[in-house]
């Protein structure tokens, strides 16, 4: 079984050091960076409103956990936003470049 993992950061090049760092680790066959949103969340009682980035994973569900607590020990965040979504189907030919790619 296969998932996105979702991970919002600081920006560009934090999405960038995440990104990299999980493809080199095998934890992901691939990765898509949106550099730039707006986000308006609640924080420590009061809402806040940033420009972040979002950092899109394609792994194998059996990744998730490593993927989590990697991303927990190289993150700017206090607490950040990692989220596992599964994927109920997908292509033949890129489920199975997936499955060369990640350990």
């Amino acid at each position: 079984m296969y998932a996105l993992v979702y991970i919002t950061t600081s920006g560009e090049k934090e999405s960038k050091k995440i990104g990299r760092t999980i493809v080199e680790e095998r934890l992901a066959g691939c990765i898509n960076i949106i550099s730039t949103i707006e986000s308006l969340y609640w924080w420590k009682g009061k809402i806040e409103e940033d420009t972040e980035s979002i950092l899109i994973v394609k792994t194998k569900v059996n990744n998730i956990e490593n993927i989590i607590k990697r991303v927990k020990e190289i993150h700017s965040y206090e607490n950040p936003a990692i989220l596992a979504i599964p994927i109920i189907e997908g292509s033949k030919e890129y489920l199975d470049y997936l499955d060369g790619e990640i350990r």
